[in-house]
């Protein structure tokens, strides 16, 4: 079957805005004297409702606490650091091969339309994408596959004709229930997971070039 397109997921995966979250809100767990497990936060990676930082907060420490002030300290925190990330090995390279393959490129995202755009604009991206899907535009996010149906309907391709970008199994449900191949691309705090449903799991999208894998999984 002929891969026609490619979806990219966006937090964890293009830019590892992930890891930047965890730490910013594993200092505040820490400042109270508790420790916030990769486990317990690897729930809501991906998507939303799962996990509730706040709820899991007040719950270790058997108490309320001012939610406002630890979203303003967490904001603050957050902002500071993304602004050192460096994209995601393999993306730019990638892109600019699917470009020239003539691959039609989307982004599907559980998160917001106005978290993910600037990012794009900083890092010079916004051209490669002809749809961006956003929160904004579904009922439900990851793990349903909501997402990555408007994404394939925009590029005009069958989901068998395209290939999703993922590095969370949330992620990669939600493409696989849409009909799309998962190819699941793991960061630091994802490489944990169990990736089976995956078509393809590649360490980096570094680590081999666009045309071979899409050919292996063309071939299938």
């Amino acid at each position: 079957m002929l891969i026609r397109a490619i979806v990219f997921d966006f937090d964890g995966t293009i830019l590892d805005t992930e890891s930047v979250a965890y730490d910013a809100y594993r200092g505040i767990f820490q400042a109270y004297g508790l420790e916030l497990s990769l486990e317990r936060w690897a729930l809501g990676i991906g998507t939303w409702g799962a996990f509730d930082p706040y709820v899991e907060l007040e719950q270790g420490l058997g108490r309320a606490v001012d939610r406002r002030e630890i979203k303003r300290n967490y904001e603050l925190t957050y902002a500071e650091r993304v602004k050192n990330l460096l994209l995601r090995p393999g993306v730019v390279d990638t892109l600019e091969e699917a470009k020239r393959l003539g691959l039609r490129i989307g982004l599907a995202t559980s998160s917001r339309r106005s978290s993910v755009e600037p990012h794009l604009r900083d890092y010079g991206l916004m051209h490669y994408f002809e749809a961006i899907h956003t929160a904004d535009e579904v009922a439900k996010v990851k793990p349903d596959p909501a997402l990555y149906r408007l994404a394939v309907a925009s590029l005009g391709v069958q989901p068998y004709e395209a290939v999703a970008i993922e590095d969370s199994v949330n992620g990669l449900r939600a493409a696989k229930a849409a009909g799309l191949y998962g190819v699941a691309v793991p960061n630091p705090l994802t490489a944990f997971m169990d990736f089976a449903e995956a078509d393809l799991v590649l360490p980096s999208l570094a680590e081999q070039p666009l045309q071979e894998w899409i050919g292996r999984l063309g071939a299938r």
